[in-house]
């Protein structure tokens, strides 16, 4: 490794590349989930219950998989699947 300049810990540099990574997974994971859901709302809109079932399963798995990383708070996945079940449920 190169010589670090004055005040400069190697475990810092380290942590920030740990960082970047863990955002840049993070922030993927959250978009993931948040155009799911929207799919999930515009099928409940068009009333395409099919369509609507298919994109929910598909969006439970990838907040249980958030969750599972702590991506998202364990309750904050339970509410958006509560909430999106009943919207599907209504059709």
């Amino acid at each position: 490794m190169a010589k670090l300049k004055t005040g400069r810990h190697t475990s810092a540099l380290k942590e920030v590349r740990k960082a970047a990574k863990r955002n840049a997974r993070n922030t993927a994971t959250n978009s993931k989930i948040k155009s799911l859901a929207k799919k999930v709302e515009a099928a409940v809109k068009a009333k395409d219950k099919e369509t609507a079932q298919k994109t929910l399963n598909l969006a439970f798995s990838e907040w249980d998989k958030a969750k599972k990383k702590n991506v998202i708070h364990k309750n904050a996945a339970a509410n958006q699947k509560a909430r999106l079940s009943k919207l599907v449920a209504s059709i």
